[in-house]
């Protein structure tokens, strides 16, 4: 039986994989890590597992109703202990030899992490889009916008025009892969921002705790901001006023996921086992099958909170890529 051009390039991919792992075995004996709430030395305890992840993964469903429960399934023997941070803080974590392994979605901290030793692999498994949600009205003209840093334009003259105490755009402010986005295409639209100076009462603000609860000010404030589309997708019914999407699958709004093993010669607590089972698993056909189900399939919907989007996955699976440029 011949296999589809994706599926070649897939298990190509996979291969490559696999020649890695030896390698980085080889080289550095093990790489990934046990424990939160831990010294950064000491041995590595291979029945625990510290994921430190971006809130996207978890405020979309996909942790809790995908890869988890595989996880758990696999390996019963193994106690998942998942952080939730923005990934400026879980690549810190990283650093700080607090994670075994990490899910983000910041691609140059990932590559310098890389650099510096602090990781030894990066596998991209995964992808979706950044999208720019906002008031049904469409105050500032985000709908007509050709690209997001055109939209961030438009949102910044916008905002400027707003009285005293109305908030035109809230930004994570954290760090985060989103937020680090969102500071990437104010710097494409020319926009000066800086909530460190922004004034009382002035057009952008910033909120706290993940991308949820920053959707959820913007609902309440009638405001604009970014997020991630699976995020948005996943709660958008339950968001009151509701948000509505404005702008999505523009070409500088894409987002890719990552999963990155640690070296466990710079932090010797970092355990590799767990940690090279679940990214083995993320970049797995079977790993990438269920990704890609998940929001098309009601299986995967959670009771009282169906996440279904007929023909619109929330991410986008593309391990078969492993590639310089992502």
């Amino acid at each position: 039986m011949s296999r589809s051009p994706k599926r070649t390039r897939l298990w190509r991919g996979l291969a490559l994989l696999a020649l890695a792992l030896v390698v980085v075995l080889a080289v550095v004996g093990t790489t990934l890590a046990t424990g939160t709430g831990r010294s950064a030395v000491g041995a590595p305890d291979n029945s625990k597992l510290a994921i430190y992840s971006t809130t996207s993964v978890r405020d979309s469903g996909l942790m809790k109703n995908v890869v988890i429960p595989a996880f758990n399934a696999a390996h019963p023997g193994i106690t998942v202990t998942a952080v939730y941070v923005g990934s400026g803080a879980a690549i810190q974590a990283a650093r700080d030899g607090l994670a075994d392994v990490i899910i983000v979605h910041s691609p140059a901290d990932e590559k310098q992490l890389l650099a510096d030793g602090v990781a030894t692999l990066r596998l991209p498994f995964a992808y979706n889009y950044f999208t720019i949600v906002g008031p049904k009205n469409d105050p500032a003209g985000v709908r007509t916008a050709t690209t997001a840093a055109q939209a961030f334009r438009r949102i910044a003259r916008w905002g400027k025009t707003l009285a005293a105490g109305k908030w035109g755009f809230i930004s994570r402010g954290d760090a985060s892969g989103t937020n680090k986005k969102e500071l990437q295409l104010w710097a494409a639209a020319g926009v000066t921002t800086d909530p460190a100076q922004s004034p009382v009462g002035g057009w952008y603000q910033t909120a706290t705790g993940g991308m949820l609860p920053v959707l959820q000010v913007a609902a309440d404030r009638n405001a604009y901001t970014l997020t991630d589309s699976a995020t948005w997708l996943y709660n958008r019914k339950t968001l009151v006023p509701a948000l509505w999407r404005l702008l999505k699958k523009s070409a500088d709004l894409k987002n890719q996921y990552s999963v990155l093993l640690l070296n466990q010669t710079t932090h010797d607590q970092v355990a590799s086992t767990g940690a090279e089972w679940l990214a083995a698993w993320l970049v797995s056909y079977e790993g990438q099958a269920a990704m890609a189900k998940y929001g098309v399939d009601p299986k995967f919907d959670t009771p009282g909170q169906p996440t279904t989007v007929v023909g619109e996955p929330l991410f986008f699976p593309n391990a078969y890529t492993i590639s310089a440029k992502f």
